[in-house]
């Protein structure tokens, strides 16, 4: 960058501000758009470093016992030595007046440039040093300061003169003692309160405007750094700074909650608010909406997208910066997985320049601010609501009598997931180049789910529909009510107010009773799939732990998990975790009941759907009978649904004998359906292997080894005349 082309660095444009002025003039002849007044105001100021520097300059060479030594700056000559202990040497009278008439010179030129940005300001132009000044709270000598070490970031001649000015050919940009005499005189390095405005707590350092290096030389030796974000915003470049930017959300603006509340309070210079999110909610949109009501636009951080590696403290610095750079609030969260590196790493956020609006899903913790925070519910859409965030989202990749809220009912999305959601489900149309459908739209539901849970479950995606069930009527009656309390809790719960007075949330939970093989897992399937919801088979292995305390604590981490998945939890052989508490005779047993105790405060605060499974209803606790939506029993089944589940398991594609006896099957074998379609599998095998269809004598061969598995006797009884079929 040269004088040339930005004269507010050379000596003669900015030594009046007619002379910036008239830099600006012939910039525009040969420009062909009018020059930024910020940056000609930012060049002014520059060119107001460089007087001091050759001020400088002149001094050094005053007292610069050998000038034209070629091995300047790479050693200390003796008569250096001589003159640096020698009090009475200075720059003489002539250096002083040269720099006292310097000094008065500056302040003409300064006062000539801010008399032009007031204009460019009055005029509805942005000058950006200025407004970074206003806004960071700086005074005249800590924006010197800034200057003088932004100053090689805009034109690589500073370089060299620092170097010189340092007497050492390395230090290319300007250290704390060179920039407070740069800026305040020769004096300002020596004085308290100059040294002050470098410091931790100094408004340079502390809102990251300027960064010291080089901790371990002393103070005035310090180099001085401005961040690459800084010295590219006053240039006119507003890119968020690459530490920040994988960070950033932008939400959708919402309607719906206290936006006026919170409005008054922001408007009203409130420091820190805290904003509770429960599932389903968008407390991001909430905010968004209230900064645009105060008339601000907001920088949001989307905490969830940390690494173990991030630095909490570094990023709240950085994103604070954005924020005041950009005339916004910040809003943050959740901060929920972040407590988990303690108090400090959220304290981080929640002391940032206000205003700041924090979110999270448990409680506000004290610790996290020195300030008590405005603490504000964000609410749950209604179905009406919803249906608006849909049709906005989907912007006419719809028809118009097609409701997606109807297949997301069951779904607790946030604003900004069904925009994901409609995104993800118009792509997978169009790569399929058919109109847009329900299961699209259910799948892109789905994909918003957090894969947190995938690693403590097994995650089973519904192949079976309610065709495929083979129960009583009342079973499948009881089912399809579940299914039904799940897609309405919103309306009954929420908009209804229906229970509101108890202390649980708006989970589903349901007990599935019967023997193995019933169909218990099978229709916890069915109706994941019938809410389009996926189902996650919970691991006992991964939740039951020897230590005490640790089963709690894996359990806890499982519900977390499911609050923020839309999914259907499963506990199956549910009795070896929700067993019946028994009398106290030792440490052991005392343990156990406060881990059943546990699962009956943690089931009441869940505001998902789970299932618990057992062969026994008679093992699991009666305390969570109450606490439970839903208790299914599954009989065995009668003859009818037997002769339904052989017909099903022996499919039409499946090559088959004419002389199957079904009826027979049905009527002698009273076994389960799981039974029934383990012998299913064992007689196609069984075919398979001797290349013919499945004939009689592979369904009584696969019966009898399904009997010893059993440990049931196998008798004429039963098997009839297709006895002596076993052993052909």
């Amino acid at each position: 960058m040269t004088a040339e082309a930005h004269p507010g660095t050379g000596g003669a444009a900015a030594s009046k501000a007619g002379g910036a002025a008239g830099a600006a003039k012939s910039v525009d002849t040969r420009a062909p758009r009018p020059p930024d007044p910020s940056l000609l105001h930012l060049y002014g100021r520059l060119g107001l470093v460089e007087h001091r520097i050759r001020a400088a300059v002149e001094r050094r060479r005053a007292v610069d016992a050998d000038p034209d030594d070629r091995f300047r700056g790479l050693y200390i000559s003796e008569e250096q030595v001589d003159r640096l202990l020698d009090p009475a040497a200075d720059a003489g009278a002539v250096t002083r007046a040269a720099v006292a008439e310097a000094q008065a010179r500056d302040e003409d030129d300064l006062a000539a440039l801010e008399r032009m940005a007031d204009e460019a300001t009055a005029a509805g132009y942005d000058v950006r040093l200025r407004r970074l000044a206003v806004t960071f709270g700086l005074d005249e000598l800590e924006t010197d300061i800034l200057l003088v070490a932004l100053a090689p970031d805009l034109d690589p001649r500073f370089e060299r003169l620092y170097g010189y000015l340092h007497d050492d050919v390395s230090r290319r940009r300007a250290s704390a003692g060179l920039a407070l005499e740069l800026a305040g005189g020769p004096r300002q390095a020596a004085e308290g309160p100059a040294r002050s405005r470098l410091g931790s707590h100094g408004p340079l350092v502390e809102a990251g405007l300027l960064i010291v290096e080089d901790g371990d030389r002393p103070f005035l030796t310090r180099s001085l750094r401005v961040p690459d974000r800084v010295a590219a915003h006053l240039l006119g470049d507003d890119r968020p700074d690459p530490v920040v930017a994988p960070l950033l959300a932008d939400p959708p603006e919402v309607g719906f909650g206290d936006v006026a509340v919170l409005a008054r309070a922001l408007g009203a210079g409130v420091p820190v608010v805290y904003i509770r999110q429960q599932p389903g909610a968008s407390a991001r949109g909430l905010a968004q909406a209230a900064f645009t009501a105060a008339g601000r636009p907001c920088v949001h951080l989307d905490l969830e997208r940390l690494t173990a590696l991030d630095e909490p403290a570094a990023i709240a610095v950085a994103a604070t910066r954005e924020a005041r750079l950009r005339g916004a609030g910040l809003v943050v969260g959740p901060v929920d997985g972040l407590a988990e590196r303690g108090a400090a790493a959220v304290r981080a956020f929640g002391e940032s320049t206000p205003p700041v609006v924090v979110l999270g899903v448990r409680g506000w913790d004290p610790a996290w601010s020195k300030e008590p925070p405005l603490v504000l519910d964000a609410p749950a859409p209604t179905e009406d609501e919803r249906h608006a965030l849909w049709v906005t989202a989907l912007d006419g990749a719809a028809a118009p009598d097609f409701d997606p809220s109807v297949a997301t009912r069951a779904f607790r999305l946030a604003p900004e997931q069904v925009v994901r959601a409609a995104r993800a489900a118009h792509r997978a149309a169009v790569a399929a180049d058919r109109p847009l459908e329900l299961p699209d739209i259910a799948a892109g539901a789905r994909a918003q789910n957090a894969a947190g849970l995938e690693r403590l479950a097994r995650r089973v995606e519904s192949r079976n529909g309610w065709d495929d069930l083979v129960l009583p009527r009342l079973v499948g009656a009881q089912l399809r009510e579940i299914a039904a309390r799940a897609r309405h809790r919103d309306r009954v719960i929420g908009e209804w107010r229906m229970g509101h007075a108890a202390a649980r949330g708006r989970g589903v939970t349901a007990l599935f009773a019967g023997d193995s093989g019933t169909g218990k897992t099978m229709s916890a399937e069915v109706l994941a799939g019938d809410l389009g919801l996926d189902l996650y088979v919970i691991d006992l292995s991964t939740v039951i732990d020897k230590y005490i305390g640790e089963t709690e604590k894996n359990l806890d981490r499982i519900f977390t998990e499911a609050d923020r998945v839309n999914g259907v939890l499963l506990f199956d052989e549910a009795d070896a975790l929700f067993g019946k508490r028994s009398e106290v005779k030792d440490a052991r047993d005392r343990y156990a009941n406060v881990e059943v105790a546990y699962l009956l405060q943690r089931m009441e605060r869940f505001d998902g759907i789970a299932i618990l499974t057992t062969n026994l209803r008679s093992n699991v606790d009666e305390a969570f009978t109450r606490r439970l939506d839903a208790i299914v029993d599954f009989p065995m089944p009668e003859e009818d649904d037997r002769r339904h589940l052989w017909e099903r398991n022996l499919p039409a594609r499946v090559p088959r004998d004419e002389g199957l006896d079904i009826a027979f099957l049905a009527r002698r074998f009273k076994i389960a359906g799981g039974n029934i379609r383990n012998i299913c599998v064992s007689a196609a095998y069984f075919a398979a292997a001797a290349d013919r269809p499945i004939s009689m004598t592979d369904l009584v061969r696969g019966t009898e080894r399904e009997y010893r598995k059993l440990g049931r006797l196998v008798t004429e009884a039963e098997f009839g005349r297709y006895l002596a079929l076993i052993d052909s």
